[in-house]
């Protein structure tokens, strides 16, 4: 392709790069799309492989944003199985790991972000990590009833894995470091729940504590060791510890970096002709009035249409609240905002019902945050009342018999 040429390169097969290419199609783009892929599927989903891929419930096929015909009706170039190593901004080429060089006129970053992996857990078989459709593979492989897994970290990821592995008669127990669970994302209310809610469904919780060592027998794992003298029997270790951003290609390439590559609320970058979308991005928050990195598909989804509507010539589109989702076992967790700012908490529902909001108030009673366990309304009109930034009755948000819809003053 001629230098100066029209050409979108999106780098990232996952749901940010899968939505940018159906978006920049949708929004008018004629001109050539590329999307680069580092795994060999098409773009697919990533939330159900902790659950509903690791019970089985779904195929391949059933993963997948959109059929392999989409792509071709639509003329987006799809690279498999090769990975962009290097960005050259000044050039505007993208080299990738066969050798090929693509010149693009804008380039989309959806790099996503990897798992951290445990120290001392190099070559021993049967220690996984969950990101990929092969990661998760793996871990149903190692799902046989009757067996032992120990996860490490109670964060979303391990819950998840935790549930569905229980679910399929595994004896199961979550090690986490912090002295409850979810402990970056939830409020104690909602972590106190869940945390009764696993025990009562035979979860073992060590909590407030962290692996001193891994047993191992020819070099496959069979226990884990903790810091309170605990020893674990493991026939499979799942690690779910954290993520760290993929933006190495960007700060390499003089991008702006800084715990994710730096975007404005366009998704661009420091450099005007490279966008940054996803899990790879530390990106504004405007109704929050803070910056942050948020690993979520809503997330990806909204900047991957702020990305295509400025390519486009599209007006931005209007911010959105962000919000996450988390099912285990029989739960619905659902929530909205940060608690960020926030001064005051308020219950809406009975806790041990397994039916219930959190509602996290900041000044002037205005709602900030809101978790909803199995309350959809609850979660959906919270979600509203942040978008609004309108003010409720803490009277009427805490009283059941007034409906949802008419808290707000």
């Amino acid at each position: 392709m001629n230098a100066g040429a029209s050409h979108i390169v999106v780098m990232g097969g996952g749901h940010a790069g899968g939505a940018a290419v159906a978006f920049l199609r949708q929004f008018g783009w004629k001109d050539p799309i590329t999307l680069v892929c580092a795994e060999s599927a098409l773009p697919y989903q990533r939330p159900p492989l902790s659950k509903a891929w690791l019970n089985g419930e779904i195929s391949e096929k059933d993963l997948l944003l959109r059929p392999a015909k989409f792509y071709s009706d639509h003329a987006i170039a799809i690279r498999p199985n090769v990975a962009a190593v290097a960005v050259d901004p000044g050039q505007q080429t993208v080299r990738l790991g066969c050798g090929a060089s693509l010149q693009y006129s804008h380039l989309i970053a959806a790099t996503g972000a990897h798992p951290l992996a445990m120290p001392g857990t190099e070559g021993l078989t049967g220690v996984l990590l969950l990101r990929t459709i092969a990661d998760a593979e793996k871990i149903r492989l190692a799902m046989r009833a009757g067996s032992n897994l120990v996860v490490i970290g109670g964060g979303f990821v391990g819950l998840e894995v935790a549930a569905t592995a229980r679910s399929l008669g595994m004896s199961v127990t979550i090690v986490e470091r912090e002295p409850h669970l979810l402990s970056r994302v939830a409020s104690r209310t909602l972590a106190a729940f869940v945390e009764g809610f696993f025990r009562r469904n035979q979860v073992r919780l060590e909590l407030g504590c962290t692996v001193d060592s891994f047993a191992s027998d020819e070099g496959r794992v069979t226990g884990v060791r903790l810091s309170n003298g605990a020893q674990l029997n493991a026939d499979a270790v799942v690690v779910g510890i954290g993520a760290r951003p993929n933006d190495a290609i960007l700060r390499e390439a003089g991008i702006r970096c800084e715990s994710g590559v730096i975007v404005d609320d366009c998704a661009r970058t420091s450099h005007d002709a490279i966008f940054a979308i996803g899990d790879c991005t530390n990106r504004p928050l405007p109704q929050l009035g803070i910056r942050a990195r948020l690993e979520s598909v809503p997330s990806a989804l909204e900047q991957a249409r702020q990305a295509a509507s400025t390519i486009c010539g599209r007006p931005a589109p209007k911010p959105e609240v962000p919000w996450f989702w988390s099912d285990q076992f029989d739960l619905r967790i659902q929530i909205a905002g940060l608690r960020h700012g926030t001064t005051e908490t308020i219950v809406r529902g009975e806790v041990e019902s397994a039916r219930f909001a959190v509602f996290h108030l900041g000044e002037g009673d205005v709602v900030r945050a809101v978790e909803a366990v199995n309350a959809a309304p609850e979660f959906m009109m919270g979600k509203t009342l942040i978008a609004q930034q309108r003010p409720v009755s803490r009277e009427k948000l805490s009283n059941m018999a007034v409906a949802i819809r008419d808290v707000a003053i």
